[in-house]
């Protein structure tokens, strides 16, 4: 037995057969007492571990969640009373001495994981919630992926580096959390919503190649993928293309997942995204589903059917599908135009008929012409029995559309494996013009464009592409990155299409156009997020299952009651005073 302490010889769950005739100390929480007669009890004895039985001879006073130590002697249990369930279910510790080191109250609920507790209550009284196996077993993988990651990236010649969380306002979109300073009244700090500034420094500064497992707080509305504070893999490397980056960050998760589950996932897919927006219709998407979108624009390039006369149609193959009812079918409808589109058209797929053509059930059937009916089941590769959707509009409607349909339909969790991840490449590098006229850009204004497409930044911006890139496990996005901007010509050119001036760009990013001026590398870098990753490997839906205090999706602490009033005399030490309430 290992993790043994002055207290005791080891932990619950690794007694076993092996430790039988041997006198073994044990510390831990009472799960369970079951009486067997006036003066007998077996006490279900738990640590972080697991759980061994514990005969105890006498009347002691043992109760839920009490903290005990048991001195005992391990016997095999008697033939046929064994617990497969457990993996100590072989053996129990008998001739049991208790010492009680702390009584408990009722537990506000059973600490099992079989047990239904509303996820308020769990947060509230989270320490105790931390005491179920899930738990233990959640942050543990947690732990053990962290350790590989920081291998990884130790391998690969990086150097971990600690950057301020007090720091100054950065360009990057999201909402800042501020921090009053008591020393410079009326100034404040922030809290970083990422170390991307920073990180860029240490490059200037001759770091090479540097990583963090970075703490980052961002004050955006809260869902099962989002909390206020997250951890992420933060590394930034010099002298470095795209491509090693890709492979840097590559090796890391595929060790994290290998740590996880015991087995190397392959090499990482990539495609562009225009190809994701256009087989998947996102930038996000989830490759365990095996339809994609297939274009339909051919098959209706002569349509008279008026729903069908859009710049672009496109089409989602539903295996099995013909089985949804009608009023199923109504709601994918109302989805449809919920999510933007003008309309939805569906086709239950039905055995030929005698004119050899493909059975259709859909309200449009009896207006498509024979060559539409032919090519709509020969384009989707549908079959009697399955279902297409089919949506006409602008391309990139239609594509996002059927695409939030295509993962809806699906229902497939994202915790649920196997585990696909890919990499998405080529992102644009302005999403859209603003109304002065000025594109916006889709990331930081630091990231590179793309070689090929510079010259088109005045006249042609949404055409633009980026050295931006994403790294994308089952639908969620895990994280982010880019080739940086290190010439100053291109940076001002960049700066220039998005419309700020000379004076705006010294005043909110001189300190890193300063440090650029005395030689600064070609870099890149990435950040994913540590809590997205482990959660998927987990098995979890949100999160909040592998963080050990999150927030709510209000953003409040229920175990701690935060965030609460500061005093006046706090507030007055600030220079600060709080409005009135309307």
């Amino acid at each position: 037995m290992t993790s043994a302490t002055s207290m005791r010889t080891g932990l619950c769950g690794e007694v076993g057969v092996a430790d039988v005739g041997k006198e073994v100390r044990l510390c831990g929480w009472v799960a369970r007492r079951r009486e067997h007669g006036e003066h007998l009890a077996f006490v279900d004895l738990r640590d972080r571990s697991g759980i061994v039985q514990c005969v105890v001879e006498g009347s002691a006073d043992l109760r839920s969640e009490y903290v005990v130590a048991v001195r005992g002697t391990v016997r095999r249990r008697p033939p046929g009373m064994e617990n497969p369930a457990l993996a100590t279910g072989e053996v129990e510790v008998g001739d049991c001495t208790v010492e009680v080191l702390a009584t408990a109250e009722p537990p506000p609920f059973v600490v099992e994981d079989r047990a239904e507790v509303d996820e308020a209550v769990r947060l509230r009284y989270r320490y105790v919630d931390l005491r179920r196996p899930r738990m233990q077993a959640n942050l543990r993988l947690r732990a053990a992926v962290v350790g590989a990651i920081r291998r990884a990236m130790d391998r690969q010649g990086f150097c971990e580096v600690e950057t301020p969380l007090l720091w100054a306002p950065t360009p990057e979109g999201a909402r800042e959390f501020a921090v009053p300073s008591r020393l410079h009244r009326g100034a404040f700090y922030v809290l970083p919503q990422s170390p991307q500034i920073a990180k860029q420094l240490l490059m200037v500064g001759g770091f090479d190649r540097y990583y963090q497992i970075a703490r980052c707080l961002r004050d955006e509305d809260l869902r099962a993928d989002r909390q206020f504070e997250f951890t992420q893999l933060d590394m930034e490397a010099s002298f470095v293309t795209q491509e090693d980056v890709l492979g840097f960050v590559s090796e890391a998760v595929l060790e994290a997942a290998e740590t996880a589950t015991g087995e190397r996932p392959p090499a990482i897919d990539r495609m562009t995204w225009a190809e994701a927006l256009d087989r998947y219709g996102t930038d996000k998407p989830d490759l365990r589903i095996p339809t994609a979108l297939v274009d339909l624009s051919e098959v209706f390039a002569k349509t008279e059917v008026r729903a069908f006369t859009a710049p672009t149609v496109k089409g989602l193959r539903v295996v099995g599908g013909a089985a949804t009812s009608r009023s199923g079918l109504d709601a994918l409808v109302e989805r449809a135009k919920a999510l933007g589109a003008a309309g939805l058209a569906w086709f239950r797929v039905t055995e030929h008929g005698e004119d050899g053509l493909p059975g259709l059930d859909s309200p449009l059937a009896r207006v498509l012409s024979d060559a539409e009916r032919a090519g709509l089941v020969r384009a989707t590769g549908a079959v009697p029995g399955d279902l297409v959707l089919a949506v006409a509009d602008e391309h990139r409607t239609a594509c996002t559309v059927l695409g939030q349909l295509r993962v809806e339909v699906a229902g497939t969790p994202v915790g649920q494996g196997p585990y696909r991840y890919v990499w998405v490449v080529e992102f644009p590098l302005f999403e859209s013009i603003a109304a002065d006229g000025h594109p916006v850009a889709a990331h930081h204004p630091f990231t590179m464009p793309h070689p090929d497409d510079v010259e088109r930044m005045k006249t042609d911006p949404l055409s633009v592409r980026s050295q931006a890139y994403d790294l994308v496990l089952n639908g969620w996005e895990l994280g982010s990155g880019s080739v940086r901007i290190h010439r100053a010509d291109i940076q001002a050119r960049v700066f220039s299409a998005l419309g700020i001036s000379d004076e705006d760009a010294a005043s909110r990013f001189g300190f890193l156009m300063g440090a650029f001026r005395y030689g600064a590398p070609p870099h890149a870098g990435f950040a994913f997020g540590i809590d997205r990753l482990i959660a998927v490997l987990a098995g979890e839906e949100s999160i909040r299952e592998v963080i050990a205090f999150p927030k709510t999706q209000s953003g409040a602490d229920l175990l701690t009651g935060a965030p609460k009033e500061l005093p006046a005399s706090q507030l007055a030490e600030l220079g600060l005073r709080t409005a009135q309430p309307r």
